[in-house]
């Protein structure tokens, strides 16, 4: 199965990601995309956040979302 996914990012919600840096020299921010079964009653089934540590992870801390999106294509289905 392949998706297509057509999404976009609240850039002001990237002032508090954390930045890594590249092997490269490059400066890169981990997310995280959760594709939901179903879409929600915008027809939207992705959602995006800061990838969170595992010590957030297992203090339930909340997640930062700072994105949604689609599903445009699915090999699966037909839209």
């Amino acid at each position: 199965m392949s998706r297509i996914i057509g999404a976009s990012i609240d850039l002001a919600k990237l002032k508090t990601a954390k930045i890594v840096q590249g092997k490269n020299g490059a400066e890169y921010v981990n997310i995280t995309i959760i594709v939901n079964d179903e879409a929600n009653q915008w027809g939207k089934d992705v959602s995006i956040s800061l990838e969170q540590s595992k010590e957030e992870r297992e203090a339930k801390a909340q997640k930062t979302f700072v994105g949604k999106g689609k599903t445009v294509y699915n090999s699966d289905k037909q839209f």
